[in-house]
Order: C-alpha cells, then sequence, then structure tokens
C-alpha cells in the first residue's frame, strides 16, 4: 500500500531525534509532512493550522510536554497528542493520558511509533464522529421540543376558540330556546302542555350544564384569577369530591410568572391528584407551590401506597411521561420519589426575568389556555349564565 500521507507538528528541541522520529514514521508507512518547532511562542502560531497529529518532548525550553497538551487543549482542538520523552515517569504519563494525551512513548522504544499514531488518530476521528453524533441528536431533541410546543400551542388555540364559539352559538341558541320554552309553559292551553315545556326546559337546563362543562374542559377560566386561587379551587373540589383530606400552601400569593407557565403548573397538579385518587388509596394529600432561587416548584405529596418499578415501566403508562413532555416545554423538570409511606410529584421551572431570562424564548408563542380534563361543572370563574 502506498504510504500514508499526513500533516504531523512535532515538538522537540533536538534535532537528532526529530530526524529518528521521521525514519520510524516512514518505516511504518506514514510519509509524514512534519514540522519542527521547539518554544511555546512557535507552538502558539502552528495552532492556528490544522494538524493530523501532534508528537511532543516531555522536557521542553522554558516549558514542559504537559503545558503543550493543555494548551492545544484549551484551544479545542481533538487533534491526536502523543508525548514522546527519554524519561518520563509513571505519575506523568498518568497525569498526561488524564489531560487528553491520546498516548505516551519512550524515546528508546520507538518502534511502535506508527501504530500508536494511526490507533491515535482512528480513535481521534471516532470521538469527532460521536461528538458529531451527539450534537445531531441534540439538536434533533431541541427540534422536537420545538415541534411538541409548537404543537401544544396550536392545540390550546384551538381549544380555546372552540369553547368561545360554543358560549356564543350554542350559548345564545339555547337561551333563546330557553325563552321560547318558558313563554310555551306559561301560555300552555293544557296542563299536558305546560307539563311537557317543563319537561324540555329541564333538557336545555341539563345541556347548559354540559356546555359549561366542556367550556371548563377546553379553557381553565379559574385561572384568570391567578394561579395560586385556582390550585386552592382545585384542592378544594378535590377534597369535595373524593373525600380525602387535602392541604394546600403557597409561598406567594401572587408569583410573577411567565406566559404558559401557570397553565403548566395547573396541569401538573391536576394529573398529579387524579392520580392520587385512582391509584394512591391515600387519605392525606397535599399540595405546596413554592417560588424560591428563581424557581417555581409544585410539589404533590400523599400518604399512599407508592408506586412500584412495574407501575411505572407499564406499556401503557402515560401519565407521567405527559407531565414530563409538558414541563419540558417550559423549560421544566418532574422529580418522582414513592416508596411503601407514599408518593411525591415536584414540577420545577426556571422562572422568568433578567437573572434566567433564557425561559422567554421557549415560552414564545405558547398561550395561556389550555384543555384540562376536569369533570367539575362548578368552576366560580367559568364563562356565566347562558
Amino acid at each position: 500500500m502506498p504510504p500514508l500521507r499526513l500533516k504531523v507538528l512535532h515538538i522537540e528541541d533536538n534535532e537528532a531525534d526529530h530526524a529518528l522520529v521521521a525514519i520510524h514514521l516512514r518505516r511504518g508507512g506514514i510519509n509524514a509532512d512534519i514540522r519542527r518547532i521547539d518554544t511555546e511562542a512557535e507552538l502558539s502560531d502552528a495552532l492556528f493550522e490544522d494538524w493530523d497529529l501532534i508528537l511532543c518532548d516531555y522536557n521542553l525550553p522554558g516549558y514542559s510536554g504537559l503545558a503543550a497538551l493543555d494548551k492545544v487543549r484549551a484551544l479545542g482542538k481533538l487533534v491526536p497528542f502523543i508525548l514522546v520523552s527519554g524519561e518520563i515517569g509513571e505519575d506523568i504519563a498518568v497525569q498526561a493520558m488524564r489531560n487528553g494525551a491520546n498516548d505516551y512513548l519512550l524515546k528508546s522504544n520507538l518502534a511502535r511509533l506508527a501504530p500508536a499514531a494511526m490507533l491515535a488518530i482512528e480513535a481521534n476521528r471516532t470521538r469527532i464522529a460521536k461528538q458529531r453524533a451527539d450534537l445531531a441528536l441534540s439538536r434533533s431533541r431541541q427540534q422536537l421540543r420545538e415541534l411538541a410546543q409548537h404543537l401544544q400551542a396550536s392545540i390550546e388555540q384551538e381549544r380555546a376558540a372552540i369553547a368561545r364559539e360554543i358560549h356564543d352559538d350554542v350559548g345564545g341558541a339555547m337561551t333563546a330556546v330557553k325563552f321560547d320554552l318558558a313563554w310555551i309553559a306559561r301560555h300552555a292551553p293544557t296542563p299536558d302542555i305546560a307539563e311537557r315545556a317543563q319537561q324540555a326546559l329541564e333538557s336545555v337546563g341539563h345541556a347548559h350544564d354540559a356546555s359549561q362543562r366542556i367550556m371548563h374542559n377546553l379553557r381553565p377560566a379559574i385561572l384568570e384569577q391567578g394561579l395560586v386561587p385556582a390550585l386552592q379551587w382545585m384542592a378544594d373540589r378535590f377534597a369535595k369530591r373524593t373525600g380525602i383530606e387535602t392541604t394546600f400552601r403557597a409561598s406567594h400569593e401572587k408569583p410573577d410568572l411567565a406566559s404558559g407557565v401557570p397553565l403548566v403548573a395547573y396541569r401538573f397538579a391536576q394529573e398529579a391528584l387524579t392520580n392520587v385518587s385512582k391509584h394512591a388509596q391515600a387519605t392525606k394529600v397535599s399540595v405546596d407551590l413554592t417560588q424560591a432561587g428563581g424557581v417555581l416548584s409544585v410539589e404533590v405529596t400523599d400518604n399512599g401506597r407508592g408506586l412500584s418499578e412495574d407501575d411505572l415501566a407499564k406499556a401503557r403508562s402515560f401519565g407521567i411521561r405527559g407531565l414530563h413532555e409538558r414541563a419540558e416545554t417550559v423549560g421544566g423538570w418532574v422529580d418522582l420519589s414513592s416508596n411503601a409511606q407514599g408518593t411525591s410529584l415536584i414540577l420545577s421551572v426556571p422562572l422568568s426575568g433578567p437573572e434566567n431570562g433564557f425561559i422567554d424564548a421557549l415560552l414564545t408563542g405558547l398561550p395561556d389556555d389550555t384543555g384540562i380534563m376536569d369533570n367539575d361543572h362548578d368552576d366560580p370563574t367559568s364563562w356565566g349564565d347562558l
């Protein structure tokens, strides 16, 4: 096979040793375009170029091979680096490997220089390929998060539009029907007609309640009063509906939150309470809202039976996964801890502001109102009587 051509930088102050290195590279099948330097200033200038391999003596005028290695790595250069020295202790060799050297050789044993160089170059290519793959994967995940956020925003905007249409169109029509039926009931010529009109009025009333519930499911109007009142109302309703003793605590009455965060926190608490009512067999639940250190936290804790690994590994167990995905849309995360004494779910969201305003970029376009799957229809801030 023809010799492999490489561009090699050799940091060496001895011309004879430099010539010996070049001979061993050539014998190993490497046709090296090799350049020798021996000062730190020359190294700084040389690092502006691209190199396939750097060979470096340990003892250099005014500095060492480890200092040269640190300089190369500090500039972000991933070029293979092999330390070549006449004398090198085991401690120094270990330190060099920890600092990013690919290999070390003694000048008295250069027979494996070419194989070591080829191995270092191949390992470096593999490392670069892995970094590129990791970067591509990171970009792909970011794109998926952005897509999920966009889809969530689109869904919530559509839900809000549907809720308004139900209120305006369906609500208006039912109100007109109620007036007409009430008039018929008052002016009915016979008791039978009056009774039928009254039954129709009751049916319209049920439809009215259903439309209120649907609108509440589509758009949680309670959040317009703030996250703290919304969570307090949710906790009270949960206790009333399930009979489970429920406590709500908040460190701030009106936390300053970016658009989208209240909805995520509300959904988190709702899903957590739903899981408690379905699976936990708990007698006590606490919901805690805290704001400290630039982070908003919502913690839902119960004294139930806890979650096993089998519970979390169920193929169709989407509740916890959904919490993680929703938290990511506002740059947050979810922590879960569970044992035989109960379960704790914690949502943490970095707050927007001068000290951590990066979250504002994540929240761009995310609406304040999203759908909510709740069967309660007596929300005190619902859309009003039709």
